[in-house]
């Protein structure tokens, strides 16, 4: 039987997804909590892992250790990093990038881990297929697209650096967890996707539209979150 791992880094991010569930235990592990549940008659683990790659990556492990799950969805806000995307629309990760990770002078392209036989993790194509799926929906009328998230442990708020994550790996968006998150599915062998709602343009006005679009964004991904988890 299925048993799906759901993480937000935000309390925003899994909020509503808890407040939907049927909570039958919860555990704390390593400064998380746990909700162990049903969730659309599920079986589901809802987890709030904090903001940060380090935090996703250990939260994952714990999914896959304690929990024994069999799928990771990744629920949050991203800033945009492409101009046919607006605030409010959805990306699903069609692969995921460490963008600070930089080994190039050793020889490594930018972004990818040293001794790893890739430099983008795909998501699952089953995944991301249901996910576009639910979104239309879950959604209907909202703007949804299969792209590259890149993530590094800062807030992109500087046009400079929003181009050159653009010119580097050509990027849909950007945000702080998933590709930790998808590193260690990935090395556990476990089917994921990363879903992304947009809070912001990360820009120079990001910081502005962060708060103004944050809840919104987290909603969209709920819903669609809802609907994809009948469907796996």
């Amino acid at each position: 039987m299925n048993k799906i791992g759901i993480i937000g880094a935000m309390e925003l991010e899994v909020d509503t997804l808890k407040a939907h569930m049927s909570v039958a235990g919860q555990t704390s592990r390593a400064g998380m909590v746990f909700y162990e549940g049903t969730l659309e008659q599920t079986p589901v683990v809802v987890v709030r892992c904090g903001i940060g790659k380090v935090n996703a990556a250990m939260c994952v492990q714990i999914l896959a250790d304690l929990f024994q799950v069999t799928h990771v969805i990744n629920t949050g806000v991203a800033g945009s990093l492409n101009d046919a995307l607006d605030i409010g629309d959805i990306v699903v990760s069609r692969d995921v990038i460490h963008h600070d990770m930089d080994v190039s002078a050793l020889g490594y392209a930018p972004g990818q881990v040293p001794q790893l036989d890739t430099l983008a993790f795909p998501g699952d194509e089953t995944l991301i297929r249901l996910a576009l799926d639910s979104c239309e929906e879950a959604n209907p009328g909202l703007h949804t697209a299969p792209g590259r998230i890149v993530s590094g442990d800062q807030f992109i708020s500087d046009k400079a650096v929003k181009e050159k994550l653009i010119a580097e790996f050509h990027a849909d968006c950007t945000e702080m967890e998933g590709a930790a998150i998808a590193h260690a599915a990935y090395l556990n062998g476990l089917p994921f996707v990363v879903i992304r709602a947009l809070s912001d343009k990360a820009d120079d006005s990001a910081s502005m539209e962060y708060p103004a679009f944050e809840r919104q964004a987290a909603d969209h991904c709920a819903r669609l979150v809802e609907t994809l988890i009948k469907k796996i």
